[in-house]
Order: structure tokens, then sequence, then C-alpha cells
């Protein structure tokens, strides 16, 4: 009889297996032929100058809006509309604020026109930046292989790179048959509140719906996904939201030489490391799941066998991504504790201490179900838990399964040839989750190939592409155009 059971067992066991090594097996990328197309030629010397002499325009935004330079803000506006008199020539022009609208008008009314933006507005740089930066972050200097500079990255090459393409698809006689806007936005650092917020109220008022809409987000990501060899398109299909709160710790102050056995700092350590220790749970579905379903068709044997068999590995895979902070941040709502204060003296027990936590929030959750969380983990009547602000969901998720997407995808492998494409979720915050308010799907991409080394560019230390990226950038808005205007 045992040995019956045994046989039965290693049988059952024999034919899952087969079954996990079979679906390894099926687990394989769709077929695609990248369409052969003409060259794209153009003066690149002129467009890489072009991009370097926008970054010279300081056009830094600031949470407040009366900090900005506004001067230094319509200088570049003005450079734009010189340097780009062809499409300010031919495209209808409007501003709100400092933000720029320009209309292409197509020849077919009945079609819903497509909206491609970017902004202009660039972060801060660090007083000592000239000092420790490779090149001076404001210089736009060009060597042999990069163009250096605050908003290489974000956003001016994306700015840029869109005019260069409308400015060679006029030289070409190309008329759009669907109406395109173009929109650059001159505070989507601090929100766009001002800058794509009007411009979406305007189309909305205007009775205008956009088919969809591509604005920054990810790159063409190199090395950055672990076990793919191959470069990774993610098109961002939704962004976070964001939520702040305050965890205060409250005891009885008095004088640091007589410490009762609580603190109030004690209170909110322990509270914030049950935090950390605890995060929020993720898993591998919707939005993430389309992601790596993609992208594990291109990994080695083994992976497959994991991300193939999900029925049987998920808590395995879901383990592994929360290993990684970029992997971690796609799967589930982040938790970050930012900032710290308590006593303002050294010889003083403060009664209470104050902790600010930032959570990142995936489309599952909403403020308050994270509110509520942190309420249940803590669970310390000497602990409150306050919100900074109403928080903002995360935006709704557009459809990957459409013509907007594939004409996306489609350009890029144009350019790029063998690349992977993908949806995915943007872990930051874009001017997106305002002209999506006037859109049906809004889709947020880079054409720009972006390596680990110089990913830690974006809002920090020595920005730069490369001359040779940003020009095929050029040429896949080129073809973003080109289809997406059919």
């Amino acid at each position: 009889m045992a040995t019956k059971i045994l046989k039965y067992t290693f049988a059952i066991f024999l034919i899952l297996v087969l079954i996990v090594l079979l679906r390894a097996y099926l687990h394989q990328p769709d077929a695609y032929q990248a369409k052969i197309s003409e060259p794209i030629i153009f003066d690149e010397t002129k467009s890489i100058n072009n991009l370097s002499r926008s970054i010279q325009f300081e056009t830094i935004s600031h949470p407040d809006y009366e900090k900005f330079d506004y001067d230094e803000f319509q200088r570049f506006l003005a450079w734009l509309e010189e340097e780009y008199f062809q499409v300010f020539k031919n495209l209808e022009k409007k501003y709100l604020g400092e933000t720029l609208l320009l209309k292409w008008k197509g020849e077919d009314p009945s079609l819903d026109p497509i909206l491609l933006t970017g902004h202009y507005d660039v972060v801060p740089v660090r007083e000592d930046a000239n000092s420790i930066w490779q090149e001076k972050p404001f210089s736009g200097k060009i060597d042999d292989e990069y163009v250096w500079g605050r908003g290489a990255l974000d956003d001016k090459s994306g700015v840029i790179a869109i005019l260069e393409a409308v400015d060679y698809l006029l030289t070409q006689d190309f008329v759009p048959n669907r109406t395109i806007y173009l929109s650059f936005g001159h505070d989507e650092e601090i929100g766009g509140r001002r800058g794509a917020g009007k411009v979406a109220e305007f189309l909305i008022n205007e009775g205008v719906e956009l088919e969809w809409t591509l604005d920054e987000g990810s790159f063409l990501l190199k090395d950055i996904i672990p076990g793919v060899n191959k470069p990774v398109a993610v098109i961002n299909v939704a962004e976070k939201g964001s939520l702040t709160i305050e965890v205060i710790g409250k005891a009885e102050g008095g004088h640091s030489s007589m410490p009762s056995s609580n603190s109030s700092v004690g209170y909110l350590a322990e509270a914030l490391l049950k935090l950390e220790d605890n995060p929020i749970p993720g898993k591998l579905e919707g939005i993430s799941l389309g992601l790596f379903d993609e992208v594990s068709k291109q990994m080695p044997f083994q992976y497959k066998i994991l991300f193939a068999n999900l029925w049987l590995f998920e808590p395995v895979i879901n383990s592994f991504l929360s290993n990684s902070p970029t992997m971690n941040a796609v799967i589930r709502t982040t938790t970050a504790p930012t900032m710290l204060s308590a006593s303002n003296r050294i010889n003083v027990l403060a009664s209470e201490a104050k902790g600010t936590v930032n959570f990142r929030l995936h489309p599952r959750d909403n403020p308050e179900t994270i509110v509520n969380f942190v309420n249940n983990l803590i669970g310390n009547e000497n602990i409150e838990v306050k919100k900074l602000s109403s928080g903002t969901l995360a935006s709704s998720v557009s459809d990957w399964d459409t013509d907007g997407y594939r004409v996306i995808s489609n350009s890029v492998r144009e350019v790029y040839g063998d690349i992977i494409v993908a949806p995915g979720l943007m872990v930051g915050g874009s001017d997106s989750k305002h002209y999506g308010k006037a859109a049906k799907n809004s889709y947020r991409f880079n054409p720009f190939p972006l390596s680990a080394s110089e990913l830690s560019g974006l809002h920090g230390i020595d920005e730069r592409i490369k001359k040779e990226d940003f020009l095929n950038g050029i040429r896949s808005y080129i073809r973003i155009i080109q289809s997406g205007s059919i």
C-alpha cells in the first residue's frame, strides 16, 4: 500500500514538473517584424546645439510661484519662437501663463486629436553644483558623447526633440490627418497646476476630447531590469498618487537630566521602524503583471519557470521583486520616512516628536486605506497619525491594447530595432495627471535610451544625455507623429 502511494505521489510530482517546464517553454515573446523605413536625415548638429542652448536658460521652478524668474522663462519662450519660426508660422499658438500650447490642424476634423507634451521647467541645483558637477549644470556643454546640464533628461530633451520633429516634418510638407496638439509646461516640477492644469481646463472648455496623450515618463531602459539583456521601452500607462502623513509620538516632556522610561522620540522611533519593517502589501497584478509578463519572456529559462507559473511561484517572485527598490515601487504603495523633528534644545525632552512619512500610492490603494493600515499597524495610544493633506489618488489606468499604444511602441521599434516594449507604472508624477482629464488614454514615455549610470542624473548630479540617443529620440517622435496622425 505504501509503495502504491509513493508511486502515485511520484507520478503526480512528475506531471507537475512537466507542466511547469512546458509552461516555461511556451512563455515566448510574440514574433515582431520591425517595419523597414527610409532613414531620417536632418541637421544633427543644429538639433544638438538647440538642446544645448535650451539648457542654458535657467528655467527653475520653485514651490512658491512668487520666486519664479519669469524673465528667464520669457527669454526661453522668445528663443523658441525665434529658433522654430517655421513651427510658430504654421501652428496656432496660445499661452496659458508661461505654458505654451500649439495646435497643428489636421485635415480630418472628425478624428479626435492627440497631444504630445513635455515640460521645460527644471529642478534647482545645489549651491556648490559648479564645483561638484563634472560640467557646470547650466552650461549645456557638448563633448564627444554627451550634452550636459539640468534638463538634459528631465525634460528639455523631450521639448526640443518634439519641436525638432515637427520642424523636420514641416520641411517635408507633411500635413497630419488628425489634429495634433503640443503642450510645453512651465511648472511640472511643482505639480503643473498653473500650466498643464490650465491647458486641460482650456481643452475641456473647448469641447476637445483627446484620443491619447504622450508625456514624459519612463525611458528605453538599458541594463536596469535584472535578467534582461535587451533594452526595455516601458510605456507607463498610469502614475502613482501621493499621501503625506505626520506620525507624532507623545510623552511627558521635561529636563534631560531626569528622563522617564518612555520618551516621545522613543515612541516615534518604534512607530517608524514598524512602518519600515511592514510595508504596504504588494502584489504582481494589473500593470506590474503586464510589465513582467512581457519582460520575462526575454529572460533566461530559469526565470521563465517562475514567471510562467505564477500560480505556484508568486510568493517567491513578490519577495524577489520587493528586494529591488525600483521593482518594489512597481508592485506596491511605498513608505518613505523623510523628515524628523523633536526638541530644539539638547537638554530638553520633547513632549512631541514628529516624523513625516510620504507614501506613493499604487492604483489599488487610497489615502483612507493607508491611514487605517498605519493606525492598525502602530496600535499605540501614544502615537497620533495626522494627514498633512487630503492626498492624491493614482491616475486611472490607460488601456495598452489600443492604436495609440501601438503607434508609440511600433514607432520606437522602427528606430531602435530589437527591443522589448511593455506597459509600466510611473512611480513619480507628471503633467499627465492633468492632461488625462481631457483624454481617453494617457501614456508616459521618453523615447531616449537610459542606462543605470545615467539614471542618477535625474534630479541629481551630472545630468546628461548621449547625443546619439537624443537624435534617435527625435527620429522616434517623427515616426510617432507620422503614424499617430492617421
